[in-house]
């Protein structure tokens, strides 16, 4: 999975880049059919309140993943985008699998019945 880091208003440093980094590959681990993800990392000072915006956009045969938090903590709006895919991926993987179950029950039945 290739992995692109956009920084707003905010520097990127290492140990940011790495957390992030590290945080997406365990997403890679959940599907392999992960081709790209992007990630906005945001510091939004609207409102006299600081906060920080993560966007990513997971790039996927078929439709794409995006998800987005927004938290006083940049490591805390990380965590939570990336609980947000995980929770998508694993709705998508049933999602295929009980598809692919219904289609087989179907054929089987198809081919009992004699049509």
């Amino acid at each position: 999975m290739h992995i692109h880091l956009s920084p707003r208003h905010l520097t990127l440093t290492g140990a940011i880049n790495s957390y992030v980094v590290n945080k997406l590959a365990r997403l890679d681990h959940q599907s392999d059919r992960i081709i790209a993800a992007h990630a906005v990392l945001m510091h939004d000072e609207s409102k006299n309140k600081s906060d920080y915006v993560v966007k990513v956009h997971l790039a996927m045969p078929g439709p794409d993943i995006h998800a987005e938090d927004r938290e006083e903590d940049l490591y805390a709006a990380i965590d939570l985008v990336v609980s947000k895919l995980s929770r998508q991926l694993s709705k998508r993987k049933t999602r295929l699998v009980t598809g692919k179950k219904h289609k087989a029950q179907k054929a089987t039945e198809r081919r009992k019945s004699g049509i």
